[in-house]
């Protein structure tokens, strides 16, 4: 029987991955990417604003899934760690600009605490190759 195959995701257009974990593992034709806050290369958080954390988080997972010819229609599934729900309707108007229709399926959550004090972590799962959609009315 032949073995799954797993692939460690690296690239240097994204920061580092914090404590030991990988920037995304690969199994089969999906891409699991950790949580991304919004820290520059230099692993700095951009600024205090959930706004700017937001985009700099997007923007990372954006490199990430470049680095293996995806963008954002690859990814079916999001995680958003909040540390304020409150944040919740002016983080869409971030995600927007990043993911459009279809939009993914998304779970949110407040977190007691985020790694550096951050105000936002996003997680994600894509697929590898072309996805076609289906219009579930026709189904």
């Amino acid at each position: 029987m032949a073995g799954i195959v797993r692939k460690l995701v690296k690239t240097a257009t994204a920061p580092s991955a914090i404590g030991p974990n990988s920037q995304a593992v690969i199994v089969d034709r999906t891409m699991y990417i950790s949580g991304q806050i919004g820290q520059d290369l230099g692993g700095n958080l951009v600024s205090e604003s959930v706004l700017d954390q937001a985009d700099q988080a997007l923007k990372n997972m954006g490199e990430i899934l470049k680095s293996q010819g995806l963008d954002f229609s690859n990814v079916v599934k999001c995680t958003v760690l909040l540390a304020d729900i409150n944040d919740f309707a002016r983080v869409n108007e971030v995600y927007k600009n990043f993911f459009k229709v279809p939009y993914p399926a998304r779970a949110a959550y407040q977190a007691a605490a985020l790694p550096k004090n951050a105000r936002i972590e996003i997680e994600a799962i894509a697929v590898l190759g072309p996805i076609v959609d289906v219009d579930d009315s026709k189904l």
